[in-house]
């Protein structure tokens, strides 16, 4: 990797800027992990995001930082990396996010930093400079993300359905609004320990290109404990413009239905995380939601409100990639 000359200034900017995206992350995630047990009744709104805020920061001690690497160095060619690519993507992927935010619509913060990097590069470099296997990666499981969330989401509610089919529902929703508090647990720990670690990757990527890590160097023990800090305090401030439709207008959830999709949508993070793999939570958990609410009959589905949401998916790295390159020329004129 070739490195560039950088003021401390314009690093110190950039780092701040990529724990801005990192909080926004958490901040706009925190639906995924908190609508389905706030939506139920399981949890108060403040106690849901105090929990998830939890086991997004100590997922750093159970999974290794293979998304780091994946994002670091297996997005863009990292010899074309320059502030003016870093200011580029995470300004992309800002944007996009606030602006999904905004209008309650549930969106990846995943592939809106992956839209933004591929977006700055190409405006630098072309094509030429996008890493064709380590963007596979990420394209394939924005479909197998939610699919096998939609799986496992019905598969769970299918195997609890049978297992409890002799249990009054008085019964089962006591029983399930405990363990609800497990799988709500579970999937904030697997958010924490695929989402952090992209801005992590982001700023590494960052400092070895600036020259001031050596490229066979490992991660600072700061740049991990920033960023999964950052992603904690994003999530305890909370998205409640996303729980609602997370949690209500895609489909009615019991406490049964509210732990199949968390627990689906945590084994499909665990899964992901342990490959490497930068995926949406967003996808996953809403794969996992419509999942259930498929298994008990086609209609209890809002199909058009799910509908609408795959479409910002579809919108989303283009969009913020777009942004990326007109931030990349203007972060010519202003670092």
């Amino acid at each position: 990797m070739q490195t560039f000359q950088i003021s401390i200034q314009v690093l110190v900017f950039l780092i701040a800027l990529a724990i801005l995206f990192d909080f926004i992350n958490g901040f706009h995630d925190a639906a995924n992990a908190i609508a389905t047990v706030v939506s139920t009744g399981v949890l108060k709104p403040q106690t849901a995001v105090a929990m998830a805020s939890f086991f997004n920061v100590i997922a750093v001690l159970f999974f290794p930082l293979t998304v780091a690497a994946t994002v670091g160095k297996g997005t863009i060619d990292p010899a074309i990396v320059d502030q003016y690519v870093i200011f580029g993507a995470l300004t992309g992927a800002v944007f996009w996010n606030l602006v999904t935010w905004y209008f309650g619509i549930p969106s990846s913060s995943s592939h809106a930093l992956i839209g933004g990097l591929v977006g700055a590069a190409v405006a630098k470099s072309g094509t030429g400079s996008l890493v064709a296997s380590g963007l596979m990666k990420t394209i394939v499981f924005i479909v197998v993300s939610p699919l096998l969330g939609f799986v496992l989401g019905s598969l769970m509610m299918l195997i609890v359905s049978w297992l409890f089919v002799r249990s009054t529902p008085m019964k089962v929703d006591k029983w399930f609004r405990r363990l609800q508090l497990l799988s709500a647990s579970m999937y904030s720990l697997g958010h924490g320990g695929n989402d952090a670690q992209k801005t992590i990757g982001i700023i590494w990527m960052l400092l070895i290109a600036s020259g001031h890590l050596a490229p066979n160097d490992g991660i600072p023990v700061w740049v991990i404990a920033l960023c999964y800090g950052a992603i904690g305090l994003g999530t305890l401030f909370g998205g409640w413009r996303i729980v609602q439709t997370m949690g209500q207008k895609i489909t009615k959830l019991k406490p049964v239905g509210g732990f199949c999709a968390e627990t689906g949508g945590a084994i499909t993070l665990f899964i992901a995380t342990a490959m490497g793999i930068p995926v949406s939570t967003t996808h996953t958990i809403t794969g996992a939601i419509v999942g259930v609410g498929s298994s008990q009959k086609m209609s209890a589905v809002r199909w058009g409100v799910a509908g609408n949401i795959v479409w910002a998916w579809i919108l989303t790295i283009p969009a913020s990639a777009f942004v990326a390159a007109v931030a990349w020329w203007i972060g010519h004129h202003v670092l």
